[in-house]
Order: structure tokens, then C-alpha cells, then sequence
């Protein structure tokens, strides 16, 4: 009885739809940048594509992505950063607004993290970083 009960419940498990949140990209997103040194914030609002510079980390956002049913909920972002000049990067991935130590950058001075993903950016103007 056991088996068959098992046996139902793993065929009922492999059968069963799962359901698949649509997603869409954004133009841009909003990070936070923490010195851990200095104890500086800056938050930088990035066009999908854009490089900025924050000390001597050069963080490039490559997508935004947020459910479509849902802009202001969960949003995460393709990040791309690099250490001074150097060629190998010190993070590449994506990284979630509401939990970003699932996928944290691991420096010992900075940590950065999304805030939000930007449906949409004001016309004729450029993103810019907020405080320096």
C-alpha cells in the first residue's frame, strides 16, 4: 500500500503543470554601491548596457528583468564588475533586488546589490549616478 501510495504521489509530482512567471526586461536599473571602508553609499541608475564607476569598480548592468503582471515586485539584473582595470571580472551573474546574498558580489571592500528595475527612462535624459 505503501508503494502504491508513493508511486501515485511521484506520478502526481512529474504530472502536475508548474506554473511560469512571465518576465520582462527593463531599460534600466537602480543599484547601491557600499563602500565598506569609508562607509559611502552611491546609488547609480544604469541604462541596460551602461557602464558607471564607483572608487575603483566599474560595474555594467546587461539586463533588468521584473515580472510582467507585477513591475514594482521582484526585480534582478545581469551584472557585470570589474576591479581597477583588470580583464577578469570580480562578479558576473545575476543578482535579485529582494535577496541579493543568494548571489553576492565577494569583495572585501564593496558590496553592491539591485534596488529596482526601471520599465521605462525619461526621455532626452542620460542616467546619472546620484551621490559621489
Amino acid at each position: 500500500m505503501k508503494r502504491l501510495f508513493a508511486s501515485f504521489l511521484i506520478s502526481f509530482t512529474l504530472t502536475a503543470p508548474v506554473a511560469v512567471a512571465q518576465v520582462s526586461s527593463g531599460e534600466g536599473g537602480e543599484l547601491r554601491v557600499l563602500d565598506r571602508l569609508t562607509g559611502n553609499v552611491t546609488d547609480l541608475m544604469l541604462a541596460v548596457g551602461q557602464t558607471d564607476t564607483v572608487g575603483v569598480l566599474s560595474v555594467m548592468l546587461s539586463d533588468c528583468r521584473y515580472p510582467s503582471d507585477n513591475p514594482a515586485g521582484e526585480g534582478y539584473a545581469r551584472l557585470v564588475i570589474h576591479f581597477r582595470d583588470s580583464v577578469t571580472p570580480v562578479f558576473s551573474g545575476w543578482m535579485l533586488a529582494s535577496s541579493p546574498a543568494l548571489n553576492a558580489l565577494d569583495h572585501p571592500r564593496y558590496d553592491v546589490w539591485v534596488l529596482r528595475c526601471m520599465t521605462s527612462m525619461a526621455e532626452g535624459t542620460t542616467p546619472e549616478n546620484d551621490a559621489d
